[in-house]
């Protein structure tokens, strides 16, 4: 049975700055813990317990606890050739939602300063166990890590409204794919580190970055199928 100090203190972690002390996370629900591919350090069923711990009005439990899973920007690169970077993008169901989508079509993904937390219980819970599966860096400084990546040999291209090429453009070989959050869309320098952009036709005015990097990143993927 778990002690109430300890329970008080894996309250705090719902709350970015214990997390980050302790570098650890809770993750919720049965599909999302059944997902996970590291054993958690703390496992709770107890419905008190787990009513304690939850940030849902109507908790779904079971609920771990989780060591951080991000990687350095520099591992990411080695470690996908498909990447999504997420630029200023504060929704936590986007960053969440993005995450799966780069699960789902073989890829990594980066998330820069001023993207919502990874941790955060609603970007876990968007993931849907993604979070266990896909190489995710966080807090990546936009400027280095493009310049880095095209040192490393990546295509860096940014989804602009309009001007850029179609998502057919897209190759086989390693890229970036730079999204920025819907209304704001990327800033100019992070445009101009790219070196081609893409636009996605569409008849709404905007997109949001999830739906943005979802296709994407699925006309990247056609192209290395075989």
């Amino acid at each position: 049975m778990i002690s109430a100090a300890t329970l008080k203190r894996l309250a705090k972690l719902k709350q970015k700055k214990y997390r980050e002390a302790e570098r650890r996370f809770l993750a919720e629900g049965r599909t999302l813990v059944e997902e996970a591919v590291v054993s958690p350090t703390q496992f709770l069923t107890d419905p008190d317990d787990v009513r304690r711990l939850s940030t849902l009005t109507t908790p779904t439990g079971p609920i771990a606890v989780f060591p951080f899973l991000d990687v350095p920007a520099k591992k990411l690169l080695e470690k996908s050739d498909r990447i999504v970077f997420l630029h200023g993008v504060q929704d936590p169901g986007n960053v969440g939602t993005a995450i799966r989508a780069a699960h789902a079509f073989g890829a990594g993904i980066a998330l820069s300063t001023g993207t919502a937390d990874l941790y955060n219980p609603k970007t876990v819970r968007a993931t849907m166990g993604s979070i266990f599966h896909a190489s995710i860096a966080r807090e990546v400084q936009p400027l280095a890590f493009l310049e880095e990546a095209q040192a490393s040999g990546f295509a860096t291209i940014a989804a602009v409204p309009e001007g850029g090429e179609r998502p057919s453009s897209l190759f086989a070989g390693k890229l970036v794919i730079v999204v920025g959050a819907e209304g704001a869309g990327l800033p100019e320098e992070v445009v101009s580190a790219c070196r081609r952009t893409v636009t996605i036709p569409a008849l709404a005015a905007s997109l949001n970055a999830a739906v943005a990097a979802s296709i994407l990143l699925y006309e990247a993927y056609m192209r290395v199928l075989p």
